[in-house]
């Protein structure tokens, strides 16, 4: 397979076919993915096929979004399809590279340890030093979509995200989920001093 031409069509893909509006999810939250993906293989010591698959699943995972932003992950994996094989990857390792891709669906469901790893390249802001900053941008993405209007609404969501999410990796858990629990409190002190009725 040749990961790097197929890295160069899908960058260049996303980079003119993106809306404006995905200011949360830009080419630069698909190269966040990447990179975090390969920091993630490195820690826990994923040989070096299945790291290719996997950084090429980081790299097609958001690729729907030049389609719809409703169900994604599935036209994620239709682009996959319809443009891997022209860069040898055969149908079992397209079939494991859409197996990461719909484990990153909300709430995320991986069933193997590659796609623990995905899932948690995806989500690792939460429990980074960039958290609050990169959650602005994905307010002001829903907020573009109509998802909701206000900060109090997302500050609630908030919460309720980080209360039932997981880090899956021995890794993330050991030096993502402290600082994320403590975003969480902060969240939650924030949105107890909101008035009920706003």
């Amino acid at each position: 397979m040749n990961y790097h031409a197929a890295k160069a069509f899908i960058l260049d893909k996303l980079d003119r076919e993106l809306s404006d509006q995905l200011t949360y999810h830009g080419v630069h939250h698909t190269l966040d993915v990447l990179y975090t993906t390969e920091d993630l293989c490195y820690l826990e010591k994923i040989k070096p096929y299945d790291a290719m698959l996997l950084k090429t699943a980081a790299l097609f995972h958001d690729s729907g979004f030049t389609i719809d932003n409703k169900d994604h992950e599935a036209l994620g994996c239709g682009i996959a399809r319809m443009y891997l094989p022209q860069y040898g990857y055969s149908t079992n390792e397209i079939d494991r590279i859409c197996g990461m891709i719909m484990a990153t669906k909300i709430p995320q469901t991986p069933k193997n340890e590659l796609e623990m790893i995905i899932c948690d390249a995806d989500l690792d802001y939460l429990g980074r030093e960039d958290f609050y900053d990169i959650g602005d941008t994905l307010f002001e993405e829903l907020r573009a979509y109509r998802v909701l209007q206000t900060q109090q609404a997302w500050n609630r969501l908030q919460v309720k995200f980080l209360e039932h999410h997981n880090f899956f990796t021995p890794t993330n858990r050991r030096r993502r989920t402290p600082k994320k629990q403590a975003y969480l409190l902060e969240l939650k002190q924030l949105v107890a001093s909101y008035d009920e009725t706003a």
